[in-house]
């Protein structure tokens, strides 16, 4: 298996001059480690890294494109320091990617930035919710007809401890173990999740295939323990970059994380050849969007 995580070296949130090959490996699933970015947390804002903070009926904490603070907890002035650190940290991220892929900066569509409080082994989850398994990003809600997930990481724990991820095979390998087994699209159930609401919209057959590819991965015990995969400490400090849709991935533990989401339309791609639509396409032999 090659190397998954690539690691860039530099103390900027601004990238003078991206490298093409970082570019490539974004856009064929690798991560992009950058180990030696700064996030300042000042003295009075690290009271804000407990649990506590969070809503216990929240998934996370999080900021919208409208910068409403939604999933915390505490008065005023705890949740005014805390959008702000949140915000902050999102202004951080698009430095980062305007600078790294400037070709998607017009397409970006900016999603909600969360920070996440919680320790990821005290979490209880059913197998599908689960992300400490290996899995790729597709939501049953939201279909996307191939848009991108472009995704931002963060360790900010204060207490030194790593975030482990274990990072899995290619997307294709992935697609040609799985599609042969998962149930066949039908496109008046797309049409009935639609009309009850259970989709914001008509759930086409490739958003179909990666639900089912996503829910596949996670439910099979032999191929979390057994296929190509490699273990990686993001230590506090670290930010990883990775199409999300695309990269195996499972959060094994870890604790204080900030994240930035994007979407991004596959024609704004550099090259879209290794996308999860292409691959699908190619794979089937039919148009799925």
């Amino acid at each position: 298996m090659t190397s998954s995580i690539i690691t860039i070296d530099t103390p900027n949130w601004v990238i003078d001059e991206p490298r093409p090959e970082w570019i490539q490996a974004l856009e064929n699933g690798k991560v992009l480690h950058f180990s030696n970015l700064e996030f300042a947390v000042s003295d009075d804002e690290k009271s804000l890294f407990t649990p506590e903070i969070q809503n216990p009926k929240a998934r996370n904490i999080s900021v919208g494109a409208d910068k409403v603070l939604k999933g915390a907890q505490g008065n005023e002035h705890t949740q005014k320091q805390l959008k702000e650190l949140i915000l902050r940290y999102r202004n951080s991220a698009n430095s980062l990617i305007n600078s790294l892929v400037p070709k998607y900066s017009p397409y970006l569509k900016v999603s909600p930035t969360s920070f996440r409080p919680f320790n990821i082994e005290d979490r209880k989850q059913s197998w599908r919710a689960d992300d400490r398994r290996l899995h790729v990003d597709a939501f049953a809600t939201r279909p996307n007809y191939g848009e991108r997930i472009l995704r931002v990481f963060m360790n900010v724990n204060p207490d030194g401890k790593p975030r482990v991820w274990r990072v899995g095979d290619s997307f294709e390998n992935i697609a040609l173990q799985f599609i042969p087994s998962i149930k066949p699209y039908s496109s008046l159930q797309a049409k009935i999740l639609n009309t009850i609401g259970l989709t914001k919209t008509f759930r086409s057959e490739y958003d179909h295939m990666m639900l089912q590819i996503h829910d596949a991965m996670k439910s099979n015990e032999g191929y979390q323990k057994n296929s190509p995969q490699t273990e990686f400490k993001f230590l506090p400090g670290n930010v990883w970059v990775c199409f999300s849709d695309q990269t195996s991935h499972a959060a094994m533990s870890g604790q204080f994380m900030m994240e930035q989401t994007y979407n991004l339309p596959i024609d704004a791609l550099y090259d879209s050849i290794s996308s999860p639509l292409a691959i699908l396409s190619r794979i089937t032999k039919r148009k799925l969007v």
